[in-house]
């Protein structure tokens, strides 16, 4: 009865995609849903991107085994993200028109950053993808008690997505979303209240996780090495994440500014309150399985959400739950295989070949739609065995020390130069694998921040000094070669 009912909701979803496919006419539709969403919408495919198999199952296992302090990238950076985006990028991104972020990058620095920020962004998807194919398998292969191994869950998961995604792009995205956040919100808060009934009460649960430390946030030893480290987890995500396709995808979507200002915000504070549910049900499990939870912690914590429902709840929750969690993985997945496509096609495709026409951009915004799932899957299957909360957090880090420093001083910055973004991206990624070339310096200090401080160093500097480098106008001088005004 429950694959039953799961195959119907799957081939549900793939349905509201296809339909939703007809919106395509263009690029414009097939990247930024021609730039039409309303607000509601927009709420719901960004808190939707952002609710993914992380969430169900990462950040749980993380809370459940370290408490609050361990999930300070995700979700309070996460969620805090949004709420950034909102605040201070979205309506000055709104007003420029464009369809990916490297468009901006080349817009205010010239192709070389534009080319070489896009190459960053793609890259980081890898890490992200993988995180929700990895979900995927993960689930069909609970659904099954094991027929289904992880690898061939993986293909049939990652397939489901790829059809909708590859034919209606974004307007396929955000119209999935939209049901599936409904799916998400819904599913969880039934889930939360059994679970709750099944452990004697929400008090006790709030009680024994008080009891137990796991409310603790911040760092407890004094000692400035743990708030150095627990300050880097913080913006990994928090600003990572901005200078990310997908963030960039739902702004531009939006029918007006208004609309690409306050859907990431609410979608960020739904976000953040909706994580707290998974938190609070694997909470209840320590209570419900005493003697269960202890093996799971040591073997796999993301399973012990997973065997809760299967093994204490009724078949309605257990519909709900997978219902959810799916909707969790899909929306996400499907987000983060139409970002990097896109990017990759507009910002590094056309510049390869200009002259591209409209139709042409489309062809090949499916075809390396496809491309990517393709590597994402074979890189996933590679990673096998990797914890999915890993995977994400370690995906944000290189736009953080890439991509970040260029886009906030373009936009706040009027002397920020082409050679201060050069200088920005270089010295940020250099420094940030030397950090990891040399594990006693990443292990003496964050290897993504001091992949920003150097990337600030080198952007302070790069602009302020004698100009080498020219911009996309041709100018060298910092003051001509400001580029665009912020």
């Amino acid at each position: 009865m429950l694959m039953t009912f799961i195959v119907l909701y799957l081939l549900a979803s793939v349905a509201i995609g296809l339909l939703a496919a007809r919106k395509v006419h263009n690029t414009a539709d097939y990247a930024v849903a021609g730039r039409s969403l309303p607000l509601a919408v927009v709420i719901a495919t960004t808190f939707a991107t952002w609710f993914g198999s992380e969430t169900v199952l990462g950040v749980s296992a993380r809370f459940v085994d370290g408490g609050l302090g361990a999930v300070v990238e995700d979700p309070f950076g996460a969620s805090m993200c949004l709420v950034l985006v909102g605040l201070f990028f979205a309506y000055r991104l709104y007003q420029k028109n464009l369809i990916t972020l490297g468009d901006y990058y080349r817009q205010r620095y010239g192709k070389g950053i534009e080319v070489v920020c896009s190459l960053i962004i793609i890259l980081s998807y890898l890490g992200w993808v993988a995180a929700q194919i990895t979900a995927l398998g993960l689930v069909f292969n609970l659904l099954t008690q094991g027929a289904v191994s992880l690898p061939v869950g993986m293909v049939i998961g990652t397939s489901i997505v790829l059809v909708y995604t590859l034919f209606g792009g974004m307007w396929s995205v955000a119209l999935t979303d939209f049901v599936q956040m409904i799916v998400i919100a819904v599913g969880l808060i039934a889930i939360a209240w059994f679970a709750a009934d099944l452990a004697g009460g929400a008090g006790k649960v709030i009680e024994y996780a008080a009891t137990e430390g796991k409310f603790q946030f911040f760092p407890t030893s004094g000692e400035p090495k743990d708030w150095l480290f627990f300050f880097a987890a913080a913006i990994t995500m928090m600003l990572g994440s901005i200078p990310q396709q997908d963030v960039f995808q739902r702004v531009m979507s939006s029918k007006d500014a208004k609309t690409a200002q306050r859907g990431p915000v609410i979608g960020g504070i739904l976000y953040f309150l909706f994580a707290l549910i998974p938190m609070f049900v694997v909470t209840s499990a320590v209570l419900i399985m005493p003697d269960a939870v202890p093996a799971l912690l040591k073997d796999d914590p993301q399973k012990i959400l997973p065997t809760l429902v299967m093994e204490k709840m009724p078949v309605i929750l257990q519909v709900a739950f997978f219902g959810a969690l799916l909707s969790a993985i899909m929306s996400t997945a499907s987000a983060t295989l139409l970002a990097p496509s896109t990017t990759f096609v507009e910002n590094i495709l056309r510049n390869l070949k200009p002259g591209m026409s409209d139709a042409a951009t489309l062809k090949a915004m499916r075809i390396s739609v496809l491309v990517f799932t393709v590597c994402v899957l074979a890189y996933a299957i590679t990673m096998e065995g990797t914890s999915i909360y890993e995977l994400v957090s370690g995906a944000y880090q290189v736009p953080l020390v890439g991509a970040f420093i260029p886009l906030v001083f373009g936009l706040y910055w009027k002397r920020a130069t082409t050679q201060g973004a050069f200088a920005a991206v270089v010295l940020g990624l250099g420094t940030w694998l030397l950090f990891i070339a040399i594990p006693a310096w990443g292990e003496a200090f964050p290897q993504q921040l001091a992949g920003v401080l150097a990337a600030l160093a080198g952007m302070l500097a790069g602009s302020l000094l004698p100009q080498w480098v020219a911009d996309h106008k041709g100018h060298v001088h910092h003051f001509e070669g400001s580029g665009a005004k912020p």
